[in-house]
């Protein structure tokens, strides 16, 4: 059997075992490697959530702008509170998500570029949704102060208003029908005070949630940071290894070839010192016979 068909025997052989086990990753053109199917699994399920807060930015975005003006109604300030609400918790646990695979190992080229795009994409949305917090939690602010402002000076309570003893006379009775009256005057407004009271303490509270999602949005944002900038600093360092590694093989190829030079002067001069020992052979051995 050639050598040809040795080697197309071989290669069938090698070809039928890769084919009863396949690779853990699939082969692409070019000799590179798809993701890892857990990597891209979780890079899909961040982007999914990431375009839902991304719509949450905008819908949220149009009811803030309401706040403040005649469109201003308890519905929209409720659906600002649940978007804010949802895309909190949403915020927290793609930023979660986006640590993780900023510390995934092994990661190929593709999988770097989608660490990179994924924390970009994250930090704008996040930036975007922080503006929109400080921008309702002004507009809160406001709206408190604007209902403290039409709150009256307190008055005298109707109970501790003293009350002429109860006579027979009409001029008692007109007195006494003229007290109860300016009583249910007075009973009226307070419990307009009351409403708008609990109005101001409700929006405080309101106040006080969005300033401690801030707060802590601005930790998780801080923590991604971090990791991203340490992220960076990996692969500047892998850089200047590849770099230095290039420049190793550079200095190594060119020894080889210089190496390689003097084998092949080397190698020329053992030949001429072996045909000049063997004319010198020649000629002694021509001048011994004819001799």
């Amino acid at each position: 059997m050639s050598f040809d068909r040795l080697s197309a025997a071989e290669q069938g052989r090698a070809g039928r075992n890769n084919s009863n086990n396949p690779p853990a990753r699939s082969s692409l053109a070019g000799g590179s490697y798809t993701d890892d199917p857990d990597f891209t699994r979780l890079y899909q399920d961040l982007t999914n959530k990431l375009f839902k807060l991304n719509g949450n930015n905008q819908r949220l975005s149009g009811e803030i702008s309401h706040l403040g003006t005649r469109r201003d109604t308890p519905r929209v300030r409720e659906r600002v509170h649940e978007l804010i609400e949802e895309s909190r918790d949403l915020f927290k646990s793609v930023g979660e998500g986006v640590k993780k695979i900023q510390t995934w190992e092994d990661v190929t080229p593709t999988q770097k570029y989608h660490q990179q795009k994924l924390s970009r994409d994250f930090t704008t949305s996040l930036t975007e949704f922080q503006s929109l917090q400080r921008t309702a939690l002004e507009k809160q602010k406001a709206s408190v102060s604007a209902l403290q402002s039409t709150l009256p000076p307190s008055t005298t309570s109707p109970s501790s208003t003293s009350h002429p003893p109860l006579s027979g006379s009409p001029g008692s009775q007109q007195q006494q029908l003229l007290l109860q009256e300016q009583e249910l005057a007075r009973l009226a407004p307070q419990d307009e005070v009351d409403f708008q009271e609990a109005l101001i303490l409700e929006r405080e509270e309101e106040i006080r949630n969005i300033e401690q999602g801030v707060g802590d949005l601005n930790v998780l944002f801080q923590q991604v940071a971090q990791i991203v900038n340490e992220q960076g600093e990996t692969l500047d360092t892998i850089v200047n290894n590849v770099e230095n590694v290039r420049d190793d093989t550079r200095g190594a190829d060119r020894e080889l070839r210089s190496a390689a030079r003097y084998q092949k002067n080397a190698r020329s001069k053992a030949c001429c010192l072996l045909l000049i020992l063997v004319v010198i052979l020649t000629v002694v051995l021509l001048a011994v016979f004819l001799g």
